[in-house]
């Protein structure tokens, strides 16, 4: 058996194809699993644990069913559903991780991250990821009405989507892709801070395994893929580690 690690599916109810695909995986693999790490994003938006979102209902339901079968599952909040509570996880059977932790995989530590703190070039970012992570901000937005963290909500994405096209659209195709990506020096410092040899995130939906040397040792970046025109996910035994894409 073995573990698996999957990030940004971004689900909700405009891709109905893509959680079907997620029921399907969690039905074939993740129950006969070691364990399920899911490392943020897994809703393109989330308000609150009062989240009206038919896709969240059939979500809980369907990891509860996961976990009543033995198989522990781990979360790590991501930029679009950091708000996932308490409440939430225990509906949907799973236990909630600090950003970034470390876990022992098959006897060797392993650092596990959103994989949005890697990224500090994108300094409008980090300041607004900064701001949103207060517990008095957060305490502050749920403590408004449903309707307004909905529009808020939507009002979030249309300017990340913004953000995104400014970078696109200044003619530096080169700079977008850097302030999207991690910062290797970010990289290089979280490896030696956490004494780790590998890290495993999401975030940038570039899925790839990176081989790294960090002051004379061999380490790894191991970048989950997205779950928009299909899923990815990465298997981890004693033997090793795989990605995997999974077509839709």
């Amino acid at each position: 058996m073995a573990t698996l690690f999957i990030s940004d599916l971004h689900l909700d109810s405009t891709r109905p194809r893509i959680t079907e695909l997620f029921g399907r995986f969690l039905r074939d693999q993740a129950m006969s699993a070691n364990a399920l790490y899911i490392l943020g994003d897994l809703f393109e938006a989330w308000v609150g644990d009062d989240d009206p979102s038919e896709v969240g209902a059939h979500v809980a339901t369907a990891l509860r069913q996961v976990a009543d079968a033995g198989v522990p599952i781990y979360f790590i909040h991501g930029n679009r559903d950091f708000l996932v509570g308490q409440e939430y996880a225990a509906r949907a059977g799973f236990r909630i991780l600090p950003d970034p932790a470390v876990v022992m995989l098959y006897a060797q530590p392993v650092l596990l991250m959103h994989g949005d703190l890697l990224c500090t070039d994108d300094v409008a970012y980090q300041a607004f990821r900064s701001q949103t992570r207060s517990p008095a901000w957060q305490a502050g937005f749920l403590a408004q009405p449903l309707d307004a963290r909905l529009a808020f909500a939507a009002k979030a994405r249309a300017a990340s989507q913004a953000h995104q096209a400014s970078l696109r659209d200044a003619g530096n195709l080169a700079r977008f892709e850097i302030v999207t990506d991690v910062t290797p020096a970010a990289v290089e410092a979280t490896l030696a801070r956490y004494g780790v040899d590998t890290i495993i995130h999401g975030h940038t939906h570039r899925p790839k395994v990176h081989a790294l040397n960090v002051n004379g040792h061999d380490c790894q970046r191991v970048v989950l893929g997205d779950w928009y025109e299909q899923g990815s996910v990465l298997r981890v035994d004693a033997d090793g580690m795989q990605l995997e894409a999974l077509p839709a």
